[in-house]
């Protein structure tokens, strides 16, 4: 260690988040003189401040060891073992020939067309979830007159505090969080209207929503609750009574006449007395499970065929059996990681999905569940119940729990993964592989005992000799397959002169980042049969921007990459982080649209479980019931190329994914793509940037 380097790089990081010597000391539990001598190289700190300000810094503690600039594409707490960029081609070929073969017996895994479901930043909130209502649960501390946050006072009197909640976690629960389970209590000690609303809700024309409320009350009080326009027209409005003694739920039907923007809700009562209220929800009457219908019929559209679930990072802050509780009853969990995981929703998620919705959304959009785990606070034990309620039949205990949720028959879940990037610094719980390996073999042994023939994934900060050697290998015996993660730096695209530059060194990382680290991976593994899950891969920060057709080239240069070298370098499955609103689906209050990598998406999920005819650079070429789709890609800024199919039947369709542009904000234009045909050979040029899909009968 360079403590010179690593003072400096303390003092920048802190002054970059505008943190004073003693704010940093206060948050690391340390004094201001401490942190003076660490930015003066006079000290080091500990391993415990060195993981603490890793997490604050959103770096590797590698990093702050190091005094290097923090990696976007990784955060370990180890260094990684980067490989060379020796696998990328020296330039791509100008026109690209490719000989169909209609004999060959090899298909492409549907594992390999995989995506994430994390409860993170825009996926759930404003994504998936129909629910319209902000913060319906009351978390975090009361505002300066002790309303929720995203609530506002109605009436000129009103007193407002947080009281006794209804929301509550379910058994077993053991993470160290705080504000999540509170209500709003609404105090009126005259005959006045008062109460609480929320404004900037989003209602459809000619929609009826289903609103529910837990309340009670001292005395017993009417309320009601009402939709309103953003010109205060009331739209509907319905009574209901906050009984005295323990939380009820009430539901209502409401209805809206007209498409309004900036709509609000308001619960108010004009009676003396005390109103309490555990939770209210807000949801479209057509939705799927608390599901937004557009949303899920564009997931279809991307073809998923496995979905990770419920994280990423989130499933280190996530307790299963929670969700074995009524929705409105499910307590919020807290964000460890608040900017990373929940920003848009207060640090915090409201539960909206538990996993019978999961499986019940696999089995809407004809996708495999994946099930992540959270080593770190649930027990073996708890982890082996979770596996018997998807998976025991009713005689088992949680067998039957599911049964008695409506659903008797087994989900037979086959993937689960032991925890999510285990070892890093922004996780909770074993931060070294042989600690790691110890604590999830005996998740992996309890749950395989439950149910035999699981395919478990093990995780940790990959690739890394350490960790392959020590986690990965010696729990070959309970996982089939090891986690790998990779996100590439985006372009910044802000100096015009630059963007072709830019471009191209983003899409070439498919070649010098993504494809390595699968190569070096199975290096560290040697003759292990442990499989590769590489089921995180995206660009960095593709959560915090418009989609690309940068991306869109990104996304189709890498499964053509994986398709070519799935089999060589034992990657089991793989999957794109993550479907909504974090790259290939783009929602809105009152639509929802693929982007560019959706487009992509849509187009290369025909080769799931199709017998491969040719593999090449930027060619795929499947068939499946007597139909071959070859797929083109251009991945050039500024040039055209040009493709030939040799030995291919007569042409069916043809259709071009283009675009004038590559920044954020541009999407792909789809129009009819020109093909030259004569016996046997079809030629197709391709313009820059674009995608083609050519689909010819079998010869």
């Amino acid at each position: 260690m360079n403590m010179q380097k690593t003072g400096s790089f303390i003092q920048e990081a802190r002054k970059r988040l505008n943190l004073s010597q003693q704010a940093l000391g206060d948050f690391l539990s340390v004094t201001d003189k401490a942190v003076s001598k660490w930015e003066r190289g006079l000290a080091c700190p500990d391993i415990d401040n060195l993981k603490n300000m890793a997490i604050l810094f959103r770096c590797s503690i590698s990093d702050i060891v190091n005094g290097s600039q923090p990696d976007p594409s990784h955060s370990s707490n180890l260094p990684m073992d980067i490989p060379a960029a020796s696998d990328a081609p020296e330039a791509p070929e100008a026109d690209v020939t490719v000989t169909l073969d209609y004999t060959a017996s090899q298909s492409i895994s549907p594992l390999l067309f995989g995506d994430n479901l994390e409860h993170t930043r825009g996926c759930i909130y404003g994504g998936l979830s129909a629910e319209l209502l902000r913060n319906r649960k009351f978390t975090g501390k009361p505002g300066r007159y002790g309303c929720a946050h995203e609530w506002y006072a109605v009436g000129e009197r009103p007193v407002m505090a947080f009281g006794s909640p209804y929301t509550r976690h379910g058994d077993g629960y053991k993470m160290r969080r705080s504000h999540e389970q509170n209500a709003q209590y609404i105090t009126n000690y005259a005959p006045v209207r008062t109460g609480m609303g929320q404004k900037d809700l989003c209602l459809l024309a000619d929609t009826d929503y289903i609103f529910t409320a837990a309340v009670r009350s001292f005395s017993g009080n009417e309320l009601t609750v009402s939709l309103i326009g953003s010109d205060r027209t009331v739209y509907d409005s319905k009574t209901f009574s906050a009984d005295p003694g323990d939380y009820r739920e009430v539901a209502v039907t409401l209805h809206s006449p007209k498409e309004d923007p900036e709509a609000r809700l308001e619960v108010t009562f004009d009676t003396v007395g005390t109103v309490m209220i555990g939770a209210m929800s807000l949801l479209p009457q057509n939705n799927f499970r608390g599901m937004r219908t557009d949303v899920i019929e564009r997931i279809k559209e991307l073809g998923i065929k496995l979905l990770r679930w419920p994280g990423g990072n989130f499933a280190g802050e996530y307790h299963w059996k929670d969700g074995l509780l009524p929705r409105n009853m499910r307590a919020p969990f807290q964000s460890y990681l608040w900017l990373e995981t929940q920003p848009h929703s207060g640090g915090y998620d409201f539960h909206e999905i538990n996993t019978d919705d999961f499986i019940a959304l696999c089995r809407e959009i004809g996708a495999e569940p994946f099930i992540t785990l959270n080593p770190t606070w649930n027990s073996p034990e708890d982890s082996a119940d979770w596996v018997e309620y998807c998976n025991g039949d009713e005689s088992t205990p949680y067998g039957r729990k599911r049964a008695e949720n409506g659903h008797p028959e087994p989900y037979n879940v086959q993937f689960w993964s032991l925890g999510n990037e285990m070892g890093y610094g922004h996780m909770e719980g074993a931060n070294t592989a042989d600690a790691y390996a110890k604590l999830v073999r005996e998740h992996a042994v309890k749950m395989l005992e439950v149910s035999p023939g699981l395919t478990l994934c093990s995780s940790g900060p990959y690739p890394n000799k350490e960790w392959a050697e020590y986690s990965a290998k010696a729990l070959s015996d309970v996982a089939a397959a090891v986690s790998l993660h990779h996100y590439a730096g985006y372009p910044a695209y802000i100096d015009p002169d630059k963007r072709k530059e830019e471009y191209e060194n983003f899409i070439r990382k498919v070649d010098t980042e993504f494809q390595p680290r699968m190569r070096i991976l199975r290096e560290q593994l040697g003759d292990s049969v442990v499989k590769i899950s590489y089921d995180e891969w995206n660009a960095w920060y593709a959560w915090y921007r418009s989609g690309s057709v940068t991306e869109g080239i990104m996304a189709a240069a890498f499964q053509n990459m994986l398709f070519r070298n799935a089999d060589r370098y034992g990657v089991m499955m793989a999957c794109h982080f993550e479907s909504v609103n974090e790259g290939a689906i783009q929602v809105f209050p009152d639509k929802a649209r693929l982007s560019p990598t959706g487009q992509v998406f849509s187009v290369m999920n025909r080769h799931a479980n199709g017998m491969i005819c040719a593999l090449a650079e930027d060619v795929t070429s499947t068939c499946k019931h007597g139909t071959v789709t070859t797929t083109l890609l251009n991945r050039s800024f500024d040039q055209p190329k040009k493709f030939t199919l040799n030995n291919c039947g007569s042409v069916i369709s043809a259709q071009l994914y283009t675009s004038e542009d590559v920044v954020p904000g541009t999407v792909f234009d789809i129009r009819e793509l020109e093909v030259r045909y004569a016996d046997g050979t079809a030629e197709v040029v391709l313009p820059p940037h674009s995608l083609a899909v050519v689909c010819t009968e079998t010869k």
